[in-house]
């Protein structure tokens, strides 16, 4: 032990002695672990409310029974099945408007509520009685309560009814609200049906499901991912992705710092094997050592990573809302293991960064430690190898590209093209310099090419860094401009009307439509609904379009039959979203089977459309055809065709007439500018990603040039010697950093347009449904060019200045050493 002690404070001392080097191994692990315990704070965050969604009185994960055909069924079947020692419970879910906003309304009863399911202990024993009997409870979630305002035992209306008081109940997710099923009937106005029945745990045997309904109801088996979990797993990735490369940058920086500090050691290494130090102790106290300073950085990191995830927490909120309809609580709150998680990554990182160095210390014998070398002449003989591993990784690429089906295939196709571009830059690198060396003239210009060439390998990992940074930056800018571009246009057919309304309830709306009716400046009033189904499983709106010229002429049609819009009037045709049509392979021609109120819905395809930013799969219909299948559903919403000098005017009278506010009417200007802003905060996680990661790539760049600075010294000492100032000498350091740079930066803008077309044809499609154009904005490049070439000069300069700055005596002195 004591041996070992003595060991590990020898090792310790050429930290001392090299302080910058200390910097480096810290700063590179600190970066890896912050951004990476970042991002996974955010999916926690996000994932921990999926599960309470989730866990809502049975939510996907509970057995239930469903209707074979409709969205609901008569009351009397769960009579039936509760006569026959089926454990069931009904619920009934739908929409309300309150306050002119949708709410998710869902109607139990607490006596049959199986205890396993999610939230229903709590519901049914001190608050039974208060629940049930009149005026009833009405569950909210904190968050909703604070949405609306109100205290707890407020009480409000929705279609013309006092809704029970408010209560807050902690595990309900936001934007759901609960009461009794007999008041969620007479809400939704929908007496005697019910939408499903969950199942408990039965305690004996009971008759079959078909001997009691018939083929009336289904089986729906517990799910263990949730149809929101699925829909964001996109998301999630994304940002895992993101985490993974700042990770990998990170430890380049590492791997750069203990594998010069290995070969720096190499004659300590030595002295300690010849007074008697095991190969197994060296190596085993090189370890207790690096786990040590893992552990200082990953405490470090993980404080970083909260703040980081703390500062992307509410835009991150507002992508899965806009994006998803995900209800996430802006507070951040981690789990004890998410620390764990953090320190152990910190030293698996550490340790798989310096796993050639340790090697290296355990199977080198001690004579050959007698001879130092540089491990960057050393490290060069692995670029013939790196170069096949490079192809290996780019014919990988193909065949995920070619036989992938999935998302995860998509990732891979990114993960395999950037890490075979990585593999291969070093080689990429070699040959221009070799070519710029071949056609040099100049004494100082074959020595300038061939010593950037020497120093490439001690480069290599930084530059590798820095290739990653701008391929996906300028990948992720292309894929954004690109879908921003799309977008606008999109939102100009879809919002195509000047002015929209959302009344309170039906009532009003009925006030509403007969006060516009007398209005001259209106030219059309254009109603509109919605009902939520689902279609083989999954969830799908049904979108009610009126038969106008508006829509008409601007609705984002991709394909279309003949005659499209004149074969949507009867209400036996449809038009499909186009994620709806991927995820289902539909084309144009075929025929579906919609679940609606009254029974299946037959309905032919006759038109596929845009719908960009919604995850669920969509269909549009005649509108009159949908308030006919779906009677229950409101009818508050409603486009108007005004002339715009008499929008404003208009819209003051509305509000002046019946109270409405902000919410509640908005012109087609403001909805633009609202949707625009939304689409805007959604990829500013991705920009502020974006950030981190090119940040981190330059810090790496900045730690290989200082940790390389000292070992500089005997190439530049004899330069000086023969008369080349020390400005000069910086001069030529940073046009040789610099160089390789834009060699590399040129490399990676083509790679970067790689990557943009990855997401946008092959990402995109297979995590949203829909596939974007590709286009180039050569000003982008330009400006991510320039940013690299900063970073490049940033990094360089530090390093430069200390050369310039540089006492002769320091140079003299290489020539004393022994080397």
């Amino acid at each position: 032990m004591k041996r070992a002690l003595w060991t590990l404070a020898v090792l310790l001392s050429h930290w001392r002695r090299h302080p910058m080097q200390l910097a480096t191994l810290l700063i590179g692990l600190i970066s890896a672990t912050a951004l990476w315990s970042g991002v996974q704070a955010l999916n926690q965050q996000a994932r921990t409310s999926y599960d309470r969604a989730a866990a809502t009185f049975g939510g996907a994960r509970a057995a239930m029974l469903v209707a074979s055909r409709g969205a609901t069924f008569p009351q009397k079947l769960f009579v039936d099945l509760r006569r026959a020692g089926w454990p069931v419970s009904p619920v009934l879910e739908g929409r309300i408007q309150i306050e002119g906003r949708s709410f998710r309304l869902m109607g139990i009863e607490p006596v049959t509520l199986p205890a396993e399911v999610g939230n229903a202990p709590t519901v049914g024993k001190a608050s039974l009685q208060s629940f049930m009997t009149p005026p009833g409870e009405m569950l909210v979630a904190p968050e909703t309560l604070a949405d609306l305002k109100l205290a707890e035992g407020a009480r409000l209306e929705a279609s013309g009814m006092s809704l029970p008081p408010l209560r807050v109940q902690p595990n309900l997710v936001p934007g759901v609200l609960v009461v009794d099923i007999g008041i969620a009937q007479n809400l939704l106005k929908m007496p005697d049906q019910l939408s499903r029945l969950l199942i408990g745990k039965a305690a004996g045997k009971h008759p079959s499901l078909e001997d009691v309904t018939g083929d009336r109801l289904r089986l729906v088996e517990p799910d263990a991912e949730t149809d929101l979990e699925r829909l964001t797993d996109s998301f999630h990735l994304n940002l895992t992705a993101f985490g993974l490369l700042s990770f990998f940058v990170g430890l380049f920086i590492v791997n750069s710092a203990i594998g010069l500090a290995f070969e720096q050691r190499l004659p300590t290494l030595r002295t300690l094997r010849a007074c008697g130090v095991s190969a197994r102790m060296l190596n085993v106290v090189l370890v207790l050592e690096l786990v040590s300073l893992a552990l200082v950085a990953g405490l470090v990191g993980l404080v970083c990573g909260y703040f980081i995830a703390g500062a992307l927490l509410p835009d991150v909120v507002a992508s899965l809302r806009g994006l998803y309809g995900a209800q996430i609580p802006g507070q951040l709150v981690l789990k004890p293991q998410w620390w764990f998680a953090g320190i152990a990554i910190s030293i698996v990182g550490a340790l798989a960064a310096a796993a050639a160095s340790l090697t290296k210390a355990l199977r080198l014998p001690l004579l050959a430690t007698a001879q130092p070398f540089a491990w960057q002449l050393a490290q060069r003989r692995w670029l013939t190898y790196q170069s096949a591993l490079a192809l290996a990784a780019f014919a990988g690429a193909g065949a995920f590209l070619w036989l992938g089906d999935s998302l995860m295939s998509g990732f891979a196709v990114l993960a395999a093209l950037m890490l075979g571009a990585a593999l291969i830059l070093p080689m990429f690198l070699e040959i221009a310099l070799s070519i710029g060396q071949r056609y040099a003239r100049q004494p100082i210009g074959v020595w300038f090419w061939a010593d950037s060439r020497q120093q490439l390998s001690g480069l290599s990992l930084a530059l590798m860094a820095l290739l990653l940074a701008l391929a996906v930056n300028v990948g992720v800018s292309t894929m954004v401009e690109s879908f921003s571009r799309t977008f606008l246009v999109w939102l100009d057919g879809r919002l195509a009307a000047d002015v929209y309304v959302n009344a309170a309830n039906d009532d009003q709306a009925h006030e509403i439509k007969a006060w516009l009716r007398e209005r001259p400046e209106v030219e059309a009033i254009l109603p509109g609904g919605r009902a939520d189904t689902q279609l083989a499983g999954a969830p799908i709106e049904v979108l009610g379009l009126p038969d106008h010229a508006t829509y008409r002429d601007n609705w984002p049609l991709l394909q279309s039959a003949d005659n499209a819009w004149t074969r949507l009037r009867p209400g036996n045709a449809a038009l499909v979203s186009e994620q709806l049509a991927r995820r289902m392979h539909l084309s144009v021609g075929d025929r579906i089977e919609v679940p609606a109120s009254g029974g299946n819905w037959p309905l032919d395809i006759v038109g596929i459309y845009a719908d960009y930013g919604n995850p669920k799969g969509q269909i549009a219909v005649n509108f009159a055809a949908l308030t006919r299948r779906f009677p229950e559903i409101p009818l508050t919403r409603m486009g108007l065709r005004v002339a715009t000098a008499n929008i404003p005017a208009l819209i003051s009278a509305l509000q002046d007439k019946f109270g409405l506010d902000d919410r509640n009417v908005a012109d087609q200007a403001t909805m633009k500018a609202e949707s625009t802003r939304i689409f805007n905060r959604t990829f500013s996680v991705t920009a502020a990603l974006n950030a981190f990661t090119l940040g981190v790539a330059g810090v790496a760049l900045l730690t290989s040039l200082l940790t390389l600075a000292n070992s500089r010294l005997p190439q530049l000492a004899p330069l000086w010697a023969i008369g080349i100032t020390r400005r000069r000498l910086a001069a030529i350091e940073l046009l040789k950093t610099m160089s390789v740079a834009l060699i590399t930066t040129i490399f990676a803008l083509p790679l970067g347009l790689l990557v943009a077309w990855c997401l946008l044809a092959i990402v995109n499609v297979k995590a949203f449904g829909w596939r974007l154009p590709f286009h180039v904005f050569p000003v982008q490049l330009l400006w991510l060019t320039g940013v690299a070439m900063a970073a490049a000069f940033a990094a360089a300069a530090l390093p430069v200045i200390r050369l310039a700055r540089m006492q002769p005596a320091s140079l003299i002195r290489i020539f004393a050493n022994e080397r």
